[in-house]
């Protein structure tokens, strides 16, 4: 049977200001990138999600970021390898505070935003947060893009390397993002998202915004958690593919 992994992006809050519904979304996903503080994310959200996560046995990731509060992440930065570096160890080490006082541990490393796009082709950078990876102290798994430098340089480091996909995300011909600055870089349409989530599970593949038809062969499947409906369509995803027989669980 089939099998792919269901992760969403959680803990993106600050303070009284809350944008995911963690509660909701924990009882669909078999993943949760939890956002460490860097985008979004402080010390009692990051306690809250993780202590959700481990009494709903959801696996826990550290999502990692250009430290960039006030843009979310979504802004591109040009941060010093060794700095980044260190960021990211830092931002992996806060959350396993959080995971191990839960009964559980930091399973993962997600890059976000910029930070993810940006590591798809610069080595630089993506060779920083794989010493970040590894400055942590486990040879953690890393969730990134089919073909990006990331996970090319996580495998020679002795990282398992996890493809991702995303079903709300548009995609190019070569098989990348299309930006979120350009129209139609998010799948608006419910049952568009659906069908998509599906063929990336069963085929392997993605009809790109040329109409073209991409390979993009995944392990684990991104339903964004910071659109309007996100728990019913991340509901609806994991309902129809296990209708068509694909077993959903978390790959770490």
């Amino acid at each position: 049977m089939t099998s792919i992994d269901l992760n969403a992006d959680l803990g993106e809050g600050f303070g009284r200001w809350r944008l995911t519904d963690d509660e909701g979304l924990l009882s669909v996903v078999t993943s949760a990138n939890v956002a460490c503080g860097f985008h979004a994310g402080d010390p009692a959200t990051m306690r809250r999600v993780c202590e959700l996560a481990a009494g709903r046995g959801v696996t826990i990731g550290a999502q990692v970021s250009y430290r960039d509060l006030a843009g979310f992440g979504r802004r591109a930065m040009d941060v010093p390898p060794d700095e980044l570096a260190a960021e990211v160890a830092y931002q992996i080490g806060a959350l396993e505070v959080f995971a191990r006082a839960a009964g559980a541990r930091v399973a993962y490393v997600k890059p976000h935003g910029a930070l993810y796009n940006r590591v798809v082709h610069d080595a630089e950078q993506a060779a920083a947060v794989v010493e970040g990876v590894l400055l942590a102290g486990d040879a953690l798994p890393v969730l990134g893009l089919p073909g990006s430098r990331l996970l090319e340089l996580a495998g020679k480091a002795g990282l398992p390397a996890v493809r991702e996909a995303f079903a709300d995300r548009a995609y190019t011909d070569e098989g990348t993002l299309v930006p979120r600055g350009r129209e139609g870089a998010v799948v608006a349409d419910p049952e568009a998202v659906v069908e998509r989530s599906v063929g990336l599970a069963l085929s392997g593949t993605v009809t790109a915004r040329s109409g073209a038809r991409v390979e993009v062969r995944a392990r684990s499947l991104c339903v964004h958690g910071d659109t309007p409906g996100a728990v019913d369509l991340a509901r609806r995803v994991r309902q129809r593919l296990e209708a068509s027989g694909v077993r959903v669980e978390a790959f770490a």
